[in-house]
């Protein structure tokens, strides 16, 4: 019914920049909050970013001022800037969205299939 198709990862050397995106489809009717969560080997997953339907942006400390999030107008795709990476930022990156499917009740948490984001040293 859902799907969160991502994009944008791959190989980076460290300083330089990914963008990745993420597009919500099928039969919605709303989502509210989006975000991107990270999980590297051996480690847990990990807040990276979100954004509200309203524009407020939650970041974890380890990428604020490196990192944007933002949201296209018809507020179905979320996109991750990421500016000045570290080896650290080496990692799974998956797609996150709080949907309202057409016809239901309540709100479902979709998640992306994951992509993935090396950086070099």
């Amino acid at each position: 019914q859902v799907q969160l198709v991502e994009s944008g990862g791959g190989l980076v050397q460290a300083g330089g920049s990914l963008r990745l995106s993420c597009a919500a489809t099928g039969s919605i009717s709303g989502i509210t909050a989006m975000g991107w969560y990270r999980q590297a080997p051996g480690q847990q997953r990990e807040l990276v970013a979100a954004i509200t339907s309203g524009g407020n942006t939650n970041y974890a400390d380890s990428v604020k001022g490196r990192f944007t999030i933002s949201r296209d107008n018809a507020k179905t795709t979320v996109s991750l800037q990421m500016n000045s990476l570290k080896s650290e930022d080496t990692a799974f990156y998956y797609c996150n969205a709080l949907v309202k499917v057409v016809g239901a009740l309540r709100w479902y948490d979709y998640w992306g299939q994951g992509t993935q984001v090396t950086v070099s040293s």
